[in-house]
């Protein structure tokens, strides 16, 4: 029983890791709560594979993961980003796309739990982990970002989440059971060195993010690019067919 359980306790301390983030940012401490909303999808990414490794995979955790996301990586990251740009502005506009946010990363999460057949190897829609690393991190570029680029870059977040784009899925990567106490260690590291170093760290991060948030666009864009220019290329290949032998 203790076994089975210890899935669950990394998704609870993603959980407990989102309302820390949001207390951190009304507290003034944009970064450490960025960096929270980070160390969160660490343990998301985990907390899977140690269920898989355990044999301890069930519905209770399924469901529990997808609310602890919805906190981690739907309402934290909102609120770091209102609190920290969106606070001055209109209000209707800043409370429509604050909560747009989470609204998108419920669906795109209730959209994942029923949905059973998927592409091999990827997600449909951006993943709400990735979704809200991005914004909590991009948060922290305020100053150096017009609150336009900021509020359009939420909204494209939530649009994203629940498009039909395609993401690469990393979860199928496994860990080998013999290793899985080497996995509680790795996360208090991180922890230690990210709030630690979180004024540099969280904006680091925030590259690869959203690197991985792009590349689901480029290539969502070339596989409707790439048909489109066979059937234009066949159709030059078939007129100049035609015109050699009208002309033989």
């Amino acid at each position: 029983m203790i076994i089975k359980s210890i899935p669950s306790l990394f998704t609870v301390g993603n959980l407990f890791l989102g309302v820390i983030a949001i207390i951190m940012v009304f507290n003034e401490k944009p970064e450490i709560a960025a960096m929270m909303v980070i160390i969160a999808m660490l343990l998301d990414g985990v907390d899977g594979r140690v269920a898989r490794a355990l044999n301890a995979q069930s519905e209770f955790g399924k469901e529990l993961d997808s609310l602890s996301d919805v906190i981690s990586f739907g309402v934290a990251p909102a609120f770091i980003m209102y609190v920290v740009a969106f606070q001055d502005l209109n209000t209707a506009v800043a409370w429509i796309i604050t909560a747009l946010f989470p609204i998108c990363g419920a669906l795109r999460l209730a959209r994942f739990n029923v949905v059973t057949k998927t592409p091999s190897g990827y997600f449909i829609g951006l993943p709400i982990p990735a979704a809200g690393g991005v914004l909590a991190t991009l948060a922290l570029f305020k100053n150096d970002i017009s609150v336009i680029v900021l509020l359009i870059s939420t909204l494209v977040l939530s649009i994203l989440m629940v498009s039909t784009v395609r993401y690469p899925n990393f979860k199928k990567i496994g860990i080998p059971k013999s290793a899985i106490w080497v996995v509680p260690i790795i996360v208090v590291f991180s922890l230690v060195i990210g709030i630690w170093f979180n004024q540099y760290l969280s904006k680091l991060i925030f590259i690869p993010l959203l690197l991985y948030a792009l590349w689901g666009l480029k290539k969502n864009v070339d596989r409707r690019i790439k048909p489109r220019r066979r059937k234009n290329k066949h159709a030059e290949l078939s007129e100049e067919q035609v015109q050699s032998e009208t002309i033989a």
